[in-house]
């Protein structure tokens, strides 16, 4: 990686399904980033067992979530893909940084808060400390920008917070401060059953998602299926949030402004519209999903590809965290 560009970061939830809604807003921007910075993109392991997991489907999420990501664009060559779990640095320094962490700091945190109410039979000490371990993924990159949505922010104050705090306590830098990134505009993707919500991979009702993986017969499903309104007319107005949310997915996805597109279908009623809109989507991810494919079939090359991240994470991890033991006063390994 070149030390002339700063470093942004990233932790992805290895779930396996990536949704329209995460490349529009989201993936498509990170591979315009690998120009400009050094990115760094991790699959949150670590993070993901606090909630319970069988072992040989998050070991395939795992693979399939880097799979699709490279077939997104994003090059293993100009960017540091790798897996949370094959840098033992992210659990070392996130025990340091408990203990830089203020116990009120971590009950605020809103997450916790509602995903204890979605997991009451499995309230961990992992699942609290989660944000601690997330602090750690992004300081030890000496991170100048994290792409963060509205639900991360908080962490990421924290993040800032326990950075400045350990640096003041040793009266030297030994973080980089991170800045929220505010990403490019990109396409806003609504659920296509409730067009009040964001598009969420971890959403349960599969007719609200658009999945990249998802074949032509069921994208033309479930936009044959998507909620616009009691009308007919194609046009964008927040009084029609059903149709000017398959309106951007149409722009996002054929280049056409929202204005060409009432043109195209005035008069046209929904049903010619939402065909013209799965058509749109088929066509975006035909050449993502052959992609996909081909990366899937070749594992070996899949491993090689996390093990070349690892070890250049780990060379940038190792280097934070041996200034962090010099801080503190531990003995040199």
């Amino acid at each position: 990686m070149s030390a002339a560009k700063r470093v942004v970061l990233s932790g992805i939830q290895p779930s396996g399904h990536l949704t329209l809604g995460n490349y529009l807003g989201a993936v498509k921007n990170w591979v315009d980033l690998q120009e400009e910075y050094d990115c760094y993109y991790t699959l949150v392991d670590l993070h993901t067992i606090t909630a319970r997991q069988e072992a040989g489907e998050l070991r395939e999420r795992c693979y399939k979530t880097l799979a699709l990501l490279m077939a997104c664009g994003l090059d293993p060559q100009r960017n540091v893909l790798f897996v949370q779990s094959h840098v033992p640095a992210h659990a070392r320094l996130a025990w340091v940084l408990n203990c830089y962490t203020m116990v009120g700091e971590l009950n605020r945190m809103t997450q916790f808060k509602d995903k204890s109410s979605k997991n009451a039979d499995n309230i961990n000490a992992g699942l609290y400390d989660y944000p601690v371990l997330m602090a750690a993924d992004i300081l030890l990159y000496d991170t100048a920008f994290v792409p963060v949505g509205e639900d991360q922010k908080q962490h990421l104050e924290l993040a800032r917070d326990v950075a400045i705090r350990f640096n003041n306590a040793h009266g030297r830098p030994v973080f980089t401060v991170p800045e929220p990134m505010i990403p490019q505009v990109g396409a806003r993707i609504m659920g296509l059953q409730d067009p009040a919500a964001k598009m969420s991979k971890s959403d349960d009702n599969e007719l609200n998602n658009v999945y990249l993986l998802d074949s032509p017969d069921v994208l033309e499903r479930k936009f044959k299926r998507a909620v616009t309104d009691s009308g007919s007319e194609v046009r964008y107005s927040a009084d029609k949030p059903g149709v000017a949310n398959l309106m951007s997915i149409l722009s996002a996805t054929s280049g056409e402004s929202f204005a060409a597109i009432e043109q195209r279908f005035a008069g046209a009623g929904y049903g010619r519209f939402k065909a013209a809109v799965a058509g749109a989507v088929i066509e975006k991810l035909k050449p993502v999903q052959q992609r996909y494919r081909d990366i899937r079939a070749d594992e070996p090359g899949l491993r090689r590809v996390l093990k070349d991240g690892a070890g250049r994470a780990s060379a940038h991890a190792n280097r934070t965290l041996k200034r962090v033991h010099e801080a503190l006063g531990f003995i040199p390994e």
